[in-house]
């Protein structure tokens, strides 16, 4: 089994967050992904789904996420657990941000509900129907 140094985590920042990858198949996962996302306060995530359930464990702070037209609050010690195929956007608490660790099967894809790219989508979501494997899963 691999030791994967903390110097060794891959970051990936985009608009709406930081993402630190601690395993993934290119880094000594071969089944799961496991990642860190610390998002600054008073910032969203981008409207998108996931072709696979997702764990999220908050560890400061908290969120608030729209998942297929529900609103869920996880704030310190919570565990949101994000169905496959399901729509969501996350928020985080206006004035802490949140910080928390995410683990899915490793390949796991986003894409945007209805094919539909959404306004301020970032140079790595994905486009109309393509489906794309973010950098923090791979």
């Amino acid at each position: 089994m691999p030791v994967i140094r903390s110097a060794d985590a891959r970051v990936t920042t985009t608009p709406n967050a930081v993402m630190t990858t601690y395993a993934s198949p290119t880094q000594g996962g071969t089944e799961a992904a496991l990642w860190r996302v610390d998002m600054a306060a008073a910032t969203s995530g981008p409207y998108h789904a996931i072709d696979a359930d997702q764990i999220w464990t908050v560890l400061t702070g908290s969120l608030t996420a729209d998942v297929d037209g529900e609103k869920l609050t996880a704030a310190t010690g919570d565990t949101l657990v994000l169905p496959a195929d399901v729509p969501r956007q996350l928020h985080s608490d206006t004035e802490s941000g949140f910080s928390a660790i995410v683990t899915c099967p490793a390949g796991a894809l986003a894409y945007n509900p209805n094919d539909i790219t959404p306004p301020g989508a970032c140079g790595m979501a994905p486009k109309e129907a393509e489906r794309v494997l973010p950098p923090w899963i791979a």
